[in-house]
């Protein structure tokens, strides 16, 4: 399946590339998520009437994205959670949870946005935490895990 990218997509891409997926991957993800249009002669048309406009865009996100980013410099959270006296978990955080205990702190964060590289946390103490909040802004912030009372 040919498309044309309307924005950066990591590891395929950046706007305006005619790549070739598979029909999965662009017809579930790249079309419904708005990163793509298939590659007509008319959406090629019509993209190249419309580059600037989604140059624009682009770079508004990806704006958007690094005042984000300098929010979450040299941030940290703690996450508290049930542990036996060993410092392991009864359980894990996972994204979701560091995502949360980061909103509670008035720093907006989704959970598709945490990356934990070796999985969930299982163990109590620090952790540093990859967040990557656009294809090209990724900032790394430090997570405490400290058992429960």
């Amino acid at each position: 399946m040919d498309l044309i990218l309307l924005q950066k997509v990591t590891n395929l891409g950046v706007l305006g590339d005619k790549v070739s997926v598979k029909p999965g991957y662009g017809r579930n993800y790249l079309v419904p998520q708005g990163k793509a249009v298939p590659a007509t002669a008319a959406n090629l048309a019509e993209f190249e009437a419309k580059r600037a406009d989604y140059e624009a865009k682009a770079k508004s996100i990806h704006d958007e994205a690094s005042s984000r980013a300098a929010k979450f410099e040299d941030a940290s959270v703690t996450v508290y959670a049930n542990a036996s006296t060993e410092g392991k978990l009864f359980g894990s955080v996972s994204p979701r949870d560091i995502a949360e205990a980061f909103t509670k702190t008035g720093k907006p964060l989704e959970k598709s946005e945490v990356l934990l590289a070796d999985g969930p946390l299982r163990n109590v103490g620090e952790y540093d935490v990859l967040l990557k909040l656009h294809a090209d802004v990724e900032v790394t912030v430090k997570v405490v895990v400290q058992a429960e009372a």
